[in-house]
């Protein structure tokens, strides 16, 4: 991973949110949303919390005393998250490196992180904080893509824009998002972390957008693909979405689309 792998700055929250969110995210938040309210949990920290979609679908279902602390690495996003979210006192935005958090030992009975994981420089020290913060009993759930082979627009996407730069093609959705999909190396990093008892489950779903087009801007603009496009290139940025929805186009149809997407979700403890 690269420090222009974490930049969501500028337009992309925006991008990410608006069209990257409804398409990919939101139904694995709805699932995580459910998963940690079944446990009644009295404090959660959510870490590498986004745009804010995990927040926007369990607030309503946590108990009306209980303390929620949403946490990013990157403020643009967390601002962003925080607007979006509207007034509610169990709430605490707070700016945070998931790896070196600023809260006391066993401060919270579950923590979240929905697709951060990929992000961290160590994920076995990210796991080591989530276990340190977590009170006994307590559950750590977490997130991360699949292979890009199973998800279909983001592989499809890397192909195409990686025809315009041959000797050098944009990896960074292979690379990070689904780079970090193993399931016995990510069992193995929770175990070296201190967790016990680990469940590692597989779940397919369909994302889904109004066009092809939308689903090119999303990744194009609303992802570091962005980046990583600008720094070969910044004159094609346009090209390279048009032939990314080409792409996306030529497989589902102008739209609406639907495309396979897969992740594994992982909840651990002891």
């Amino acid at each position: 991973m690269t420090e222009s792998d974490k930049a969501f700055a500028g337009s992309i929250p925006k991008f990410y949110d608006t069209l990257m969110v409804p398409m990919i995210f939101e139904a694995y938040a709805a699932d995580m949303a459910a998963l940690v309210a079944a446990f009644s949990p009295g404090s959660v920290l959510e870490t590498a919390a986004g745009s804010g979609v995990v927040a926007r679908a369990l607030a309503p279902k946590l108990d009306a005393s209980a303390r929620y602390v949403v946490t990013d690495l990157n403020q643009p996003m967390l601002d962003f998250a925080a607007a979006r979210q509207g007034a509610d006192s169990r709430i605490e935005w707070r700016q945070a490196d998931a790896l070196d958090l600023p809260f006391d030992d066993a401060s919270f009975d579950i923590v979240c992180c929905e697709f951060g994981a990929m992000f961290f420089p160590d994920r076995v020290a990210g796991y080591a904080e989530a276990r340190r913060v977590l009170k006994p009993g307590g559950r750590f759930i977490f997130s991360v893509w699949d292979r890009i082979e199973d998800n279909a627009f983001a592989d499809e996407i890397t192909r195409a824009v990686g025809t315009l730069f041959p000797h050098d093609p944009p990896n960074f959705l292979a690379r990070t998002p689904h780079g970090y999909h193993n399931a016995a190396l990510i069992r193995e990093d929770v175990r070296r972390a201190g967790f016990t008892d680990i469940e590692i489950t597989t779940h397919e779903k369909v994302g889904r957008a109004a066009s092809a087009r939308d689903v090119a801007t999303a990744y194009c603009l609303g992802t570091p693909l962005r980046n990583e496009i600008e720094t070969r290139d910044a004159s094609l940025l346009q090209l390279a979405t048009d032939k990314a929805a080409e792409a996306i186009a030529s497989r589902h149809g102008e739209g609406p689309v639907a495309g396979k997407i897969q992740a594994h979700v992982v909840v651990a403890a002891g």
